[in-house]
């Protein structure tokens, strides 16, 4: 069962009503230390490569999958960045969740850069001074993570 039918069947029991939902993904770095982010085809805001853990998954297994689906790059896994949640998230269809988020360095390995214009609309690597609007509180906490000054 995929992670949309999971949701979709949780929904079908839950309504809108608030679930906890637990994300994999990861950071993707350029050789000058810009990391790159997915302009999402659902909020069109930007965000970090990941998306929902499948049954029988481990959040390694979704980093790399998820990466692959909405990049078109081949990632290995690095260090542990952090884990993130964001307890209020309230989808553009009135679904409530708290987010869980484990983010992880994420290696290229190989395959070629590339959106499906559906789940990601734009590929774009970032500095730290060229901050967009990042979908949720989450992906802001790992921002200021991956950025903070030493």
């Amino acid at each position: 069962m995929s992670a949309k039918d999971y949701i979709r069947w949780i929904r079908s029991k839950v309504g809108h009503e608030k679930i906890i939902l637990t994300f994999a993904g990861g950071c993707i770095f350029d050789d000058q230390g810009k990391v790159l982010l997915q302009r999402r085809g659902d909020s069109h805001k930007w965000g970090f490569p990941g998306g929902a853990i499948e049954p029988g998954e481990t959040p390694e297994m979704t980093a790399v999958r998820e990466a692959k689906e909405e990049t078109g790059l081949d990632v290995s896994i690095g260090h542990l960045i952090g884990v993130y949640t964001d307890p209020d998230i309230v989808y553009s269809n009135g679904d409530r969740a708290q987010s869980i988020v484990i983010a992880y360095e994420l290696r290229t390995v190989g395959g070629v850069l590339a959106c499906d214009q559906a789940e990601t609309l734009e590929l774009k690597y970032f500095s730290k001074e060229e901050k967009p609007q990042l979908f949720t509180g989450s992906h802001e906490a790992l921002w200021n993570d991956i950025f903070r000054d030493d």
